[in-house]
């Protein structure tokens, strides 16, 4: 059995994974992933791009393809970037209990929103996470612009 530390690692990777697919497909190299009970449920990226959707941010979408689910609240979200607070607003609503960050150099997000909603974050400094964020952010910073709303 994974020790926590090993398990969070272990299960980033989904997340890392669905960001480097975004970043395939032209989009914003950010990916989360969702576990419950030690098992990936549902996983998702940042699809703004692709689907010209602005609301289509890398945990919004694993929660969508999550669907409805009764076990949120025993869930932890894992997300290659710190939240945005319109993602933040939705794990607070959700109940979801556990967010643990891939990385929060290149984009800070609302983990202190989380923490003060009795969100446990845990952040864990990736450097594959901080590496596809901040070649994205140069190769394509108008679209990077764009995601953050500056």
């Amino acid at each position: 059995m994974d020790s926590p530390g090993a398990a969070d690692r272990r299960f980033i990777c989904a997340a890392i994974a669905e960001a480097e697919q975004g970043m395939a497909e032209g989009g914003v190299p950010i990916g989360a992933a969702l576990v419950v009970d030690g098992q990936v449920v549902a996983t998702g990226r940042n699809r703004r791009v692709q689907q010209g959707d602005p609301i289509a941010h890398g945990e919004m979408d694993c929660l969508r393809n999550a669907g409805r689910r009764r076990d949120y609240r025993r869930a932890t979200l894992y997300t290659t970037l710190s939240p945005c607070m319109m993602c933040s607003g939705t794990i607070v609503q959700f109940g979801i209990p556990r967010v643990v960050v891939g990385e929060n150099a290149t984009f800070g997000g609302n983990e202190e929103f989380l923490r003060s909603r009795g969100v446990e974050v845990v952040v864990l400094d990736d450097a594959r996470c901080q590496a596809l964020m901040r070649r994205f952010q140069q190769e394509r910073p108008e679209v990077w612009a764009e995601d953050i709303a500056e």
